[in-house]
């Protein structure tokens, strides 16, 4: 039945704008399906996650496939033998190899899976970003590949267990969470990952972060023992060593005199650039430094907002340099909207904690297929050195709308 997928997709005539780099972007993660069925599901796995359909769960997928039950696609996240993290391996260096350049930033940030129950593994009553306040759900931490032209994809992923879950083994066994899975706060799994991309030769010059990762000073301290440079968002009562004392961020930007602000833009969009006022206040710390930004127009609570940064090179840097590296961090929010619309990120009805793991990866592959593809084809457009975002609304680009035009149609 698999190969109505391909009968189908042969007669399309948006297929032949991309099925050839679909097979070769397959051929690279085909190698991780040892059996021939659990590779020709794969293969239409990707293609229903890359399809117009609403839904990309186990039915609509099989239907897509031509299948009369989800049973297979079910097998193939739960049951058949393939490697999950040599699959995102595979991501990874699809990525790299496509927009892959020394300036690029890695981006870190976690995404809400909203839940019912009590059973998939991870869920629990917590805060997520993703509803804006407390929910039953799963919570994933990802990092994503921002390079400087705007290409971005998410590039490495793993589920926070919250030690409700790591604290009862017993539940965790019933979820498929074998004994030697710790507890580990969400700065440690971006750890991981950053080193992970560090150790397989990524190349990159930054990583950037909110405020769950840059007020994690054992993060910080990780991140400059391996000469990683970082600009990493905290909160206003973050303290820092300043040559007459130790202060808050806000007690600092109060002293920096008025004329000392910079008016800049992290990136250009599509209403122009997003343009705040900067300013570079020094700390006490060689390689430290601690950029304040003030919004131009009123936030949420009708007020103008005040963000800050720790950040570290072990060279010297420029205000515009470190304000690019900041607006960086929307290239992820830009992955996780484009993921959840276009590939079914959050779309999976699965309960086991390696079925979460595969289900991601192969949404993961297809997005960046989809990027990758977009990146290949559209125009040249000058954008600001290690600059991820374009100011609009995350998930709202220009190359969405590309996608749209690259994708297999819903009825096929």
């Amino acid at each position: 039945m698999l190969g109505v997928v391909d009968e189908a997709l042969t007669s399309a005539a948006v297929h032949v704008a991309w099925i050839e780099p679909f097979n070769e972007m397959f051929a690279q993660v085909a190698g991780v399906f040892a059996e021939a069925p659990s590779r020709r599901r794969a293969r239409a796995y990707l293609l229903g996650l890359l399809s117009q359909a609403e839904r990309k769960n186990g039915w609509t997928i099989a239907e897509f496939a031509g299948e009369l039950s989800p049973a297979g696609m079910q097998r193939l996240l739960n049951f058949y033998a393939w490697d999950e993290d040599a699959a995102r391996d595979v991501v990874r260096l699809y990525a790299v190899r496509n927009f892959g350049e020394p300036g690029a930033v890695l981006a870190v940030d976690e995404t809400g899976f909203l839940k019912k129950g009590t059973m998939s593994a991870g869920v629990a009553r917590q805060y997520t970003g993703t509803a804006g306040r407390v929910e039953n759900a799963q919570v994933g931490v990802f990092l994503a590949y921002a390079a400087s032209d705007g290409a971005r994809a998410l590039i490495d992923r793993e589920l926070y267990l919250p030690r409700a879950w790591t604290g009862d083994r017993d539940r965790c066994r019933a979820a498929g969470i074998g004994d030697d899975v710790p507890f580990a706060t969400k700065p440690e799994l971006a750890w991981q990952m950053i080193e992970r991309a560090a150790d397989a030769g990524v190349p990159f010059s930054w990583v950037t972060g909110d405020e769950v990762y840059g007020g994690n000073p054992k993060l910080r301290q990780r991140l400059e023992e391996r000469q990683l440079p970082y600009v990493m968002a905290v909160a206003c009562s973050e303290m820092a060593a300043a040559p007459a004392g130790c202060f808050r961020a806000d007690e600092l930007a109060a002293l920096v005199p008025a004329g000392a602000w910079e008016r800049l833009s992290c990136a250009d969009g599509s209403k122009g650039p997003r343009l705040h006022d900067w300013a570079l206040i020094g700390t006490a710390a060689p390689g430290h430094w601690l950029p304040a930004r003030w919004s131009l127009r009123p936030g949420e609570k009708g007020q103008l907002e005040l963000a800050f940064f720790r950040c570290w090179s072990p060279r010297p840097v420029t205000l515009p340099e470190l304000a690019a590296v900041a607006g960086a961090r929307w290239g992820i929010e830009d992955c996780f909207a484009e993921a959840k619309n276009e590939t079914g990120l959050d779309h999976y009805q699965v309960r086991k904690y390696q079925a979460w793991y595969r289900h991601v990866t192969l949404s993961m592959l297809a997005h960046a297929f989809l990027a990758v593809t977009a990146h290949a084809t559209r125009p040249e457009t000058p954008h600001l050195p290690a600059s991820g975002n374009d100011g609009g609304e995350p998930g709202k680009k220009g190359t969405r709308r590309l996608w749209t035009d690259l994708r297999p149609a819903k009825d096929i």
